[in-house]
């Protein structure tokens, strides 16, 4: 998006002394050239934004994905002792597109290659998402199950046996409560473990 030189509003001028450089727009651009990328997927409305959130903090670039008109939110995030490109996708229900928000999400996956890919899944129905799962366990993607909102999960009594479901997946399996900031730092040494063993 280019700058344009129309007056911007206050809070978009106070947004860079408080966040960084960034363009007339209010959006902070953050160099992520050269990082290994991990991306977050999921259906909407399961928590991704909130995870994207803690594991980059403010600093974020929100961009159209080339081609499109779909806006794709990249920031920079360290964990452990290294630094990531951290990206946050649109939302997708499948492989199988119907979508742009779906295409652009598998597109994405496909040509920029994340070390680790974090599908984030609603604790609460997670039947109806592990199809998702499978999918890109079939397709070879290097995928780490989330179920977020487990604080909801288990307010309804609802017990899930996470050892259990990553044998039988045979890939990591972890529970959060992101909007609680539960689970963040397990979740952030199995990113680790799994890309460093990658």
């Amino acid at each position: 998006m280019e700058c344009c030189n129309t007056k911007q509003p206050w809070y978009k001028k106070i947004s860079t002394t408080l966040l960084g450089p960034g363009n007339c727009h209010g959006e902070v651009n953050q160099a992520t050239q050269g990082l290994e990328k991990i991306a977050l997927v999921g259906s909407p409305n399961v928590g991704k934004s909130v995870l994207f959130n803690i594991l980059t903090g403010a600093y974020v670039t929100v961009s159209n994905y080339p081609g499109t008109t779909v806006e794709v939110s990249r920031g920079k995030g360290k964990i452990g002792t290294k630094e990531y490109e951290i990206i946050d996708t649109p939302g997708m229900y499948s492989l199988l597109c119907i979508t742009e928000e779906e295409k652009v999400t598998r597109d994405l996956l496909l040509r920029e290659r994340p070390k680790a890919v974090i599908h984030v899944v609603d604790a609460k129905n997670l039947q109806r998402m592990l199809p998702l799962t499978l999918q890109m366990i079939e397709g070879d993607v290097p995928v780490i199950l989330v179920l977020n909102i487990m604080d909801e999960a288990e307010s309804l009594g609802l017990k899930i046996d996470l050892k259990k479901l990553e044998a039988e997946l045979g890939i990591p399996v972890l529970s959060t409560a992101a909007a609680l900031n539960k689970g963040i730092e397990v979740l952030k040494e199995r990113i680790g473990e799994y890309v460093y063993a990658a």
